[in-house]
């Protein structure tokens, strides 16, 4: 770890690490695409830069290496005590949760956590935030000690219901099904929920890619390998960021099914100011 080498991207590790039996049969020039596509040889430089930044510290530098200028409306409604569920629509993949990320870490102390895809565990300045999610593999059968382990926390908890990232449907950009989890949670800790909407969107590339495979039936994501490139695509610019009401975790009654309730905090989310636009 003296050469920093530890906090670089590394995309043969990575393939090595997460697909051990087929490896040496992925040709070298999809090795050098994804290099490419997640900007390998631009994002070391920087992630070597800040190997010694972690946390809110390490969200801090990134916010300035992508450029991005953040308006938040509704801080007011960002309760000082206690702890809660931050619940936010995902448009973009990148800087979204670095945002919310950055926002409610330096409100609340840093003591934030993140559920994530387990693969954001290489990035060492953001490792500690994360809760990490693989559904496959060894890791899947911690999974739920993992979560449990987030709720009990004095830590607030950050999530993206949709789980990916928002897809074009009807030329209307939104998220998909909000998975009902974080209402189960909510009532099962008491901790109430507090919806968020961050406006931005990705590039049409993106969305079409994502529409072309669900009309192929293709199960694996690969939108989802060109979420660094997005990031990029991203760089400079200003992202509003609206803070609604806390919702009491009492409000989720048996009126409605989880499923039902999530339903309904999303189109809470879609209602804030910027979130019809």
């Amino acid at each position: 770890m003296a050469d920093g080498t530890f906090f670089l991207l590394d995309i043969d590790k990575i393939l090595r690490d997460k697909a051990p039996r087929y490896y040496k049969y992925i040709p070298r020039f999809v090795i050098s695409y994804l290099k490419k596509i997640i900007h390998q040889e631009e994002l070391n430089p920087f992630l070597q830069e800040s190997k010694e930044k972690v946390g809110v510290d390490f969200l801090r530098a990134s916010l300035d290496f992508l450029d991005a200028k953040l308006l938040v409306k509704g801080e007011e409604n960002l309760p000082r005590g206690g702890l809660y569920i931050f619940v936010s629509n995902h448009p973009l993949g990148g800087q979204d949760g670095v945002a919310l990320g950055y926002i409610l870490g330096t409100v609340y102390q840093g003591k934030v956590k993140y559920l994530v895809n387990d693969l954001l565990m290489h990035l060492h300045g953001l490792a500690p935030l994360f809760i990490p999610i693989n559904k496959t593999g060894k890791q899947a059968k911690d999974f739920p000690k993992l979560v449990e382990a987030g709720f009990t926390s004095d830590n607030q908890l950050i999530m993206f219901p949709a789980g990916i990232c928002s897809r074009r449907r009807k030329g209307i950009i939104r998220d998909l099904e909000w998975k009902k989890t974080f209402i189960v949670k909510s009532v099962q800790f008491h901790r109430d929920v507090i919806p968020i909407h961050f406006e931005g969107r990705n590039s049409n590339f993106f969305y079409n890619l994502a529409n072309v495979c669900k009309f192929f039936g293709i199960k694996f994501n690969i939108a989802m390998l060109y979420l660094v490139d997005e990031m990029f695509r991203n760089r400079h610019k200003t992202f509003t960021i609206t803070i609604g009401k806390p919702i009491p975790w009492q409000t989720f009654d048996k009126s409605k099914t989880p499923a039902q309730w999530a339903a309904c905090v999303k189109e809470e989310v879609y209602k804030l100011p910027g979130g019809e636009s």
